[in-house]
């Protein structure tokens, strides 16, 4: 066996340590005793109950959850809507523009997308009335434009790897589109929308620039609250919520990996039975 080069390690090992000791060092000193974010003072969960005494941060962040929520269902809808009319129905009119438009969001400055939604909205309420206003429904839909389009390439991949032999026996034995989308599409592509869901679910909850475009008084973000309290200066609270947010981040992974790890061994055995299976 090859082995790997000790200066090829070396570098990775740098990378890694150059991204996760400051994570490392936020969660530590989330338990310091003192105000001083840069001077340990000994151990200590105060801070984590002044957290949860702030109602400002409570607030904004359970309403980034609540955006972060509804822009996953609706950009995993949207965007397995579009991965299914790039793959499955072939070449037709106005696909390349399509497919443009639909993966413009992942190269499109963020400045560039708040600004053009804001404009976007504001034309709306001088023209039919709607939205009034600027609040949770223009950061959701705002969100839900970008993220759409990661969820569009996330399940495009899948769709394009899939056998279309196995859709094409379940419609010759009689069932009908609908029905082979839900039965047999739809489960073997789930992995793939529950990895969408979640991508959406963390850029909707991290999003700050796109955000303080969209939003109005009364809809302030996690992320623009937390902004706000940096620039006056660090507080150990905010190390404290980053904590947890770090902890409710890795415990999704890890569900997220088991059960798409166990739906792929699932997928794996009922392969197997069927090719053992007597003719």
């Amino acid at each position: 066996m090859k082995r790997t080069p000790r200066w090829l390690s070396g570098w990775l090992l740098a990378g890694l340590a150059f991204l996760y000791l400051p994570i490392a060092s936020l969660i530590i000193f989330s338990f310091n005793e003192s105000k001083l974010v840069t001077v340990w003072a000994g151990f200590s969960t105060k801070w984590y109950g002044a957290l949860l005494h702030n109602q400002q941060i409570l607030e904004a962040a359970l309403l980034s959850l609540k955006i972060a929520s509804m822009t996953a269902c609706l950009a995993t809808v949207l965007g397995t809507l579009a991965a299914l009319c790039l793959t499955r129905f072939g070449p037709f009119r106005g696909r390349a523009l399509f497919s443009g438009l639909v993966t413009a969001p992942l190269v499109m400055p963020e400045v560039i997308t708040g600004l053009s939604l804001l404009l976007l909205f504001v034309a709306l309420e001088q023209a039919i009335g709607w939205p009034a206003g600027r609040g949770t429904l223009t950061i959701v839909i705002a969100h839900a434009t970008f993220a759409m389009a990661y969820v569009t390439v996330v399940v495009q991949s899948r769709l394009i790897g899939m056998d279309p032999s196995i859709e094409e026996a379940a419609m010759d034995l009689g069932a009908r589109p609908a029905k082979v989308f839900l039965v047999v599409t739809l489960p073997i592509i789930a992995p793939a929308l529950v990895s969408g869901w979640l991508l959406a679910f963390t850029l909707s909850l991290d999003d700050l620039v796109v955000s303080s475009f969209v939003s109005g008084p009364g809809a302030s973000t996690l992320p623009m609250v937390i902004y706000s309290k940096v620039r006056l200066g660090l507080s150990p609270e905010i190390n404290a919520l980053a904590t947890l947010m770090v902890l409710v981040v890795s415990v999704a992974m890890i569900v997220a990996g088991v059960v798409m790890t166990r739906q792929e061994r699932q997928q794996q055995r009922d392969a197997q039975m069927a090719v053992n299976a007597p003719d």
